[in-house]
């Protein structure tokens, strides 16, 4: 049978030995594997699956994640601050501990605001994008080729498409003049008119909620 005396000697003489002269010791490297395509499969890795397959906590949104920190910090209550030698620190922890909360919660509603405002105006792009083809639109069915078939169905459908996303039309004749939305090409008498009115509109406008993409190209009637 083979002899486990040397083995035993050597446990022993690891276990007696000094802990400073362990920690002395130099430790061996940790290498870690960054690669981002596994060598074996030939497949790209993907980090977030790896964090959950190994328990580590998904990146996520970080601000759900400082939430989470700050909601988990206790804030000491004025009676237990009041109390104690440390009663002066206890009470600018709880001070700085109710500033940084204040401080989160702005930076989170000037996040969430930034975004709706990111996703507004991509929103806008796509639209102003589109306005050409819209004018395609009005002048193909002005010249009555869009009166029946597909592409009346595919043009009505495009319009309507836009509307969900807010496009309002600036086409409307007989209205006030409005320098905001209307651009005035020409102006000439009216003789039933006592203020200035759209008589004509040349060239559709559009907008979006409260903003005007581009404003509407018109004939203006004027008092004579």
């Amino acid at each position: 049978m083979p002899h486990h005396g040397n083995e035993e000697e050597h446990g022993s003489s690891e276990s007696r030995r000094d802990p400073e002269q362990r920690e002395n010791e130099p430790q061996k490297p940790i290498i870690h594997d960054n690669r981002k395509v596994d060598p074996k499969t030939g497949q790209a890795r993907h980090p977030d699956q790896e964090r959950a397959a190994a328990g580590e906590p998904d990146s996520g949104d970080a601000l759900s994640q400082a939430e989470d920190i700050l909601n988990s910090v206790e804030v000491p209550a004025a009676e237990s601050v009041a109390q104690g030698a440390d009663g002066a620190e206890a009470e600018e922890l709880r001070n700085d501990l109710r500033r940084l909360q204040a401080e989160y919660v702005n930076y989170r509603r000037r996040v969430e605001r930034d975004r709706a405002v990111a996703g507004e105006m991509a929103v806008i792009g796509v639209l102003n994008s589109l306005l050409p083809v819209l004018d395609d639109v009005d002048a193909a069915r002005q010249h009555g080729d869009l009166t029946d078939g597909p592409f009346a169905a595919i043009a009505a459908k495009l319009e309507n498409a836009l509307k969900t996303y807010g496009l309002v039309r600036i086409d409307e004749t007989g209205v006030e003049f409005d320098p905001t939305i209307h651009e005035a090409l020409i102006q000439q008498p009216g003789p039933d008119v006592e203020i200035d009115t759209v008589s004509q509109v040349l060239r559709s406008g559009y907008k979006s909620g409260d903003r005007v993409l581009r404003a509407a190209q018109v004939i203006v009637a004027v008092p004579a």
